[in-house]
């Protein structure tokens, strides 16, 4: 099942040097989510998905705790002098499924190349931190001056329990088309 949707998205290339001890540790038990810098992102989105629930019994109180959740984030950037993974998350139109995900890049990738990739589902924000491959990188035109390009990937390491978000989350999203459809009629 495949879905198209709007996902906070951040990528980066990664060498098959750094895959191979990842996958191998996962292999010994060790999560993917126990890569460096991780649990600052976590906790984040966790907030986030948080706020969204409180949201709907509080919004004043839902509205305080995000403004006081974002300052205390903007200071710990600033004291760490670092640029942090959600400073590179991005809204983003994707293409999703439990095999692989597409999207568009301004950055030209090569088959087989490896990306590690930091998505967040909306409006739930469910994180999810996967590695995926390259399967076909075609240009798409240009934007403000630049190459875009539209990157066919599949899973190349991914937690089980992600891979069934994805799903419930497609299955979820097909089923509001649906009923959205239906209501045009």
């Amino acid at each position: 099942m495949r879905a198209t949707d709007r996902v906070m998205l951040a990528y980066k290339k990664i060498s098959p040097e750094k895959f191979a001890v990842v996958q191998e540790d996962f292999q010994e038990g060790i999560s993917i989510y126990n890569q460096e810098g991780l649990s600052d992102l976590q906790m984040h989105i966790g907030a986030q998905s948080a706020l969204d629930r409180l949201r709907t019994r509080d919004p004043d109180l839902a509205d305080f705790l995000k403004y006081l959740d974002n300052k205390v984030s903007m200071i710990q950037r600033r004291v760490k002098g670092e640029k942090s993974i959600l400073d590179a998350l991005k809204m983003q139109k994707v293409n999703l499924s439990a095999a692989g995900i597409a999207f568009y890049s301004f950055d030209e990738f090569q088959l087989g190349d490896l990306l590690e990739v930091h998505l967040a589902l909306l409006p739930t924000y469910t994180y999810m931190f996967f590695f995926v491959k390259i399967t076909h990188c075609d240009r798409e035109g240009e934007h403000q001056g630049r190459p875009i390009f539209r990157l066919g990937t599949e899973f190349a390491l991914m937690m089980d329990e992600d891979r069934e978000k994805i799903v419930q989350h497609n299955f979820k999203q097909q089923s509001l088309a649906l009923r959205t459809r239906r209501q045009d009629e």
